[in-house]
């Protein structure tokens, strides 16, 4: 492949390729942003998530593209959790914390209704490919980013999870650049739990 051709392909998977490059620009700096506990965490999730229901509907990842209209509505429940909710001191950010024996509780009730419903649904009443992977990764992503919304530390740890089996996924399906992404999230869902616990044991006083 002379010069001329390289370039021809490149440019050609480019073009075929924007919407979901785009998508990995937006995703990496969400979650860069996300394990610094930036506010602006949030309005890029949101982008992202926009994007990302385009991406995986011409893929049939029919679970994947309502997860990302579940995104948009818990991003700006993030958002405004972020700015408003409880905290000890009003002039202070809003502290990560610890789940708690109450929240594993809905969180369990809430991973098995998305995950049985959403299998339920894309075994019977789509065509997608692999019905079973994209509703665990999808009701594991549910819990994950609902955690994160409340600043919950272990919302990292489902992260983990979540991101190592999308990565096969997304390579079972061609989707290279996003499996990629999915491969850096991995990288910084576990910076990101060390990052928000060592912040956590530095400011012993907030709750």
């Amino acid at each position: 492949m002379n010069n001329a051709q390289s370039a021809y392909f490149i440019i050609n998977w480019l073009t075929e390729h924007y919407l979901e490059l785009t998508g990995t620009v937006l995703g990496l700096i969400y979650i860069s942003l996300s394990v610094r506990q930036k506010i602006m965490t949030w309005p890029f999730g949101i982008a992202t998530s926009v994007v990302y229901a385009f991406v995986f509907f011409a893929s049939r990842f029919y679970a994947g593209m309502g997860l990302q209209i579940y995104y948009v509505a818990i991003s700006v429940y993030g958002w405004f959790y972020w700015l408003r909710g409880k905290r000890t001191d009003e002039s202070k950010e809003l502290s990560a914390s610890k789940i708690t024996p109450r929240l594993i509780g809905w969180s369990v009730l809430l991973f098995l209704i998305s995950f049985i419903s959403m299998y339920l649904f894309l075994s019977f009443k789509t065509d997608s490919p692999v019905p079973l992977m994209d509703g665990l990764t999808t009701s594991l992503s549910v819990v994950a980013t609902w955690l994160l919304a409340r600043k919950i530390l272990e919302n990292w740890l489902i992260w983990i999870i979540a991101n190592l089996l999308s990565i096969g996924l997304y390579m079972f399906q061609n989707l290279w650049p996003t499996a990629i992404l999915f491969g850096v999230y991995e990288v910084l869902a576990i910076y990101g739990y060390f990052q928000w616990k060592r912040r956590m044991q530095n400011q012993p006083d907030e709750k």
